[in-house]
């Protein structure tokens, strides 16, 4: 630190120093100096520490001025006042980090006339501001006031020393004692400034004893204070005498009400907040009711609540929204791997958004099995649009208050989920994520689906009514996106307001992409390994696909991942890698134990009675395995597996086809009088319906009668009709996916899907074989006779029909 202290100049007044025309100015911030006062300063801007160098090393004379705007970082001509001090450098110091110090001697007051110059620093020419000054009566009783009032305040402030009074009462020139009243109290800057800009003497004195009366009074009052409350103070008690003193600073100020501030506040926020008409309307009657109501009225907290929650709403916050395509598209690439056809149809609705010039329309409904990505894709939608996003889920949810809210006659009533997830977001267009949809419930409270009706309905939904509020609320401009696993369970009526798009499962290749694009490099940052750290070889993530996961979606993916992570950041944490850790199948065999998902279908259908189907479940699709076996009896069919009367139904239509085909089957008629058939879906706890397993429900049981066992490499699905006939089902894109990943190559189809097979992957139609069936002959042509014919461009076959099977 370098401290530099000038030599007294040889003039030593104001008089005889003469100012030159054109002064550098130093802005101050929240600073006013006076003439004949010593001020300190601190100066930290570059081109500040310029001038002062610049001042320094020829008179040390500059023009001090207060600028207007303290937050304005780099002040001009037109943030300054007019009116300034002329001032002299008396010392210097250099600070280590940079800054400087002052002590500054103020000479006159001065005002701008014209600027001279912007850079490096401000310049200005100035002319004196004389004092005016004429010897009266009343001149001199109002100095004598100041140096009372003064005196007064002296023995009062304790960052006052007592010699400023003694000071004060010597002092005789009128301008002089107001500039050192002024300079020592602690005033506002704009008070100051007023000061500094009155020329009469007169008039300062006047203003000056108008502030010294305030302050006075502010510093008695806490005096008065500090005696009322110190009686009851006790030791240790700092809290209890703080709020002492604001009680009783309240009670002078006749704020002592709390209700009357309370109410003052609600009433200025309201003022301030951009309300309906009819909302306004509301809540002015219901704070008027709350001005007549005692704070210990039991409604008055109820009404007090029921305003901050309108208060709290976005009734007119709106975002911009980004209808750029190609940003959309950008993101929704950047966000989600492959999903084309699903992405496709987001940038269509975008695009008839875009030519609207309104996003609000038909509701979203993204359905498919977990972990495919569902709840993301809203957040993409809602990063593409620039729009806030927020989500609820409705899994579980049986009570119609939970949507719509209760009525505030209940104690503890609130506004339902859409009101208080809009107060969250605050914004009234966001993106909103109604999660789990399908898994509504209804009992004794009502049907919350059915309340849904009215915020997902296009037509009604501009004027939602909460029962909490019981006022309007425009729900039209959110974006609305739901999100299900199963659209069985969805009422129809609901179903029928929303666009439903159909997420399916993902194939190896696919899961493959998502787990090097985002899987690994997610789960290397959770775990605070780089890729330097940790690599991952194809045929590892391969292996983890094949052996440790069968899902149609990525979570249990992503878990397994983490698994392999955590193993080698323990590697890495106790010293024993080397280098970056290669994960390689025998690796990721050694670090997750034997493998979860091993060849069922063979080692299942290796017994006749047993053929392997297909089936669409709440996450993705699966295999079915149908399990038939007899035993002497009547004739009689036993069915089991927790199965619903559709499937119960396709059994009995498979034993009366196959009955009534015996001969062609090469099967004895009488066999069947002589024995019972145990018709089983294994995992007897899952509930399974449908009339998609009646294919193979036939083929396990002319299995089980012929003594033939299915191909293990086939699959099948389709309905049957008791004349054999094949009929169309649902869901073939999650059926063939979910028989690719159990090591399925070879699929039976009824022939009215061949249609669905342009919508399986490609790499999927390359490695699978398809058959087309339009009859059951056709079905055990290929699944016991284990016939392949050879496989088209297309991947589809379809096997010529044959009236009978060979016995």
């Amino acid at each position: 630190m370098t401290e530099v202290e000038f030599e007294p100049t040889e003039a030593t007044t104001r008089d005889e120093i003469e100012l030159p025309p054109a002064l550098p100015v130093l802005p101050l911030k929240e600073t006013v100096v006076f003439p004949d006062s010593a001020t300190p300063l601190a100066v930290g801007q570059e081109r500040s520490i310029k001038l002062i160098d610049d001042v320094v090393a020829k008179d040390r004379l500059l023009a001090l001025v207060t600028v207007k705007n303290p937050d304005v970082e780099q002040p001009g001509w037109e943030d300054l006042h007019d009116v300034g001090t002329a001032a002299i450098v008396h010392k210097l110091i250099k600070v280590p980090d940079g800054t400087l110090r002052i002590l500054v001697q103020g000479i006159e007051r001065i005002k701008l006339d014209a600027p001279v110059q912007d850079d490096p620093y401000l310049v200005g020419e100035f002319t004196p501001m004389p004092d005016v000054v004429e010897e009266t009566p009343e001149l001199e009783a109002l100095t004598r006031n100041v140096q009372m009032l003064y005196g007064r305040i002296v023995g009062l402030v304790p960052y006052l020393p007592a010699e400023l009074e003694l000071a004060a009462a010597n002092v005789d020139d009128p301008s002089a004692l107001s500039h050192l009243v002024a300079s020592t109290l602690r005033l506002k800057t704009g008070e100051k400034q007023t000061l500094l800009e009155l020329a009469d003497v007169e008039q300062r004195l006047r203003e000056l004893s108008r502030v010294l009366n305030r302050e006075l009074e502010v510093f008695e009052l806490g005096t008065k204070i500090q005696s009322q409350v110190q009686s009851e103070l006790e030791k240790g008690q700092r809290e209890y005498f703080l709020r002492q003193q604001m009680k009783a600073i309240q009670e002078e100020l006749g704020e002592g009400d709390p209700e009357q501030a309370e109410l003052r506040e609600l009433r200025e926020r309201v003022e301030g907040a951009d309300l309906p008409e009819d909302v306004r309307k509301a809540v002015d009657r219901e704070l008027a009711r709350l001005e007549r109501l005692p704070s210990a009225a039991a409604e008055y907290g109820v009404i007090r609540t029921y305003v901050d929650w309108i208060l709290s709403l976005p009734w007119s916050k709106f975002t911009e929204d980004n209808l750029d395509l190609e940003h959309a598209r950008r993101i929704l690439d950047e966000d989600h791997f492959d999903l084309d056809k699903v992405k496709e149809r987001i940038i269509e609705y975008l695009a008839v958004a875009k030519l609207r010039g309104d996003v609000a329309g038909s509701i979203l409904c993204f359905v498919g099995a977990p972990g495919v990505g569902k709840t993301s894709l809203g957040q993409s939608i809602a990063r593409s649009l620039e729009r806030k996003f927020t989500r609820i889920s409705v899994g579980g949810v049986r009570d119609e208050a939970e949507i719509r809210g209760h009525r505030r006659t209940y104690i503890g009533a609130m506004p339902g989920t859409i009101i208080r997830a809009l107060r969250d977001t605050e914004s009234r267009n966001p993106v909103f994520l109604i999660d789990e949809i399908d898994k509504m419930g209804a009992d004794f409270r009502g049907d919350p689906a059915s309340a849904m009706l009215e915020v997902l309905d296009p037509e009604q939904h501009s004027t939602f009514r909460d029962h909490y509020l019981d006022l309007p609320f425009d729900l039209s401009k959110i974006l609305f996106i739901c999100t299900a696993n199963q659209l069985e369970t969805i009422p129809a009526p609901l179903l029928d307001r929303m666009d439903v798009i159909h997420l399916s499962g993902y194939t190896e290749d696919e899961k493959l992409g998502i787990a090097r694009k985002y899987l690994v490099p997610k789960q290397l940052e959770a775990h605070g390994l780089g890729e330097s750290k940790i690599t991952f070889t194809e045929g590892a993530l391969r292996t983890v696909i094949r052996e440790y996961t069968r899902e149609a979606g990525v979570r249990n993916l992503e878990r397994q991942i983490a698994a392999l992570c955590r193993k080698a950041a323990r590697r890495v944490a106790e010293g024993k890698a080397k280098g970056a850790t290669r994960i390689d199948e025998r690796r990721v065999r050694s670090w997750l134990g034997p493998r979860r998902f091993a060849g069922e279908v063979r080692k299942r259908t290796e017994d006749p009675g047993v053929a392997t189907g297909l089936a669409v479940t709440a996450t993705g699709g699966d295999v079915l395995f149908i399990e038939a076996t007899a035993y002497p009896g009547k004739g009689r069919l036993k069915v089991t597996g927790q199965l619903g009367e559709v499937m119960q139904e396709s059994a009995q239509a498979a034993l009366s086809w196959v009955r009534s085909h015996a001969e062609q089957l090469g099967i004895d008629p009488g066999w069947f009088a002589e024995q019972d058939i145990h018709v089983h879906v294994p995992a007897g706890a899952v509930p399974k319906d449908g009339p998609s397993a009646g294919v193979t429900m036939v083929t396990a049981i002319v299995s089980l009668v012929s003594g033939r066992p299915v191909s293990e490499d086939v699959a099948m699905t389709g309905e049957v009709t008791l004349t054999g006939q094949v009929l169309g089902i649902g869901g073939v894109r999650e059926k063939v996916l979910a028989a690719q990943r159990a090591g399925v190559h070879t699929v039976v189809l009824p022939k009215e899907n061949e249609p669905d097979l342009e919508d399986l992957p490609s790499e999927t139609r390359k490695e699978m074989e398809f058959h087309l069936a339009d009859h059951v002959d056709e079905v055990l042509q290929v699944a016991l006779d284990g016939a392949k014919p050879s496989r088209r461009p297309s991947g589809v076959g379809s096997p010529e029909r044959k009236a009978a099977l060979p016995a």
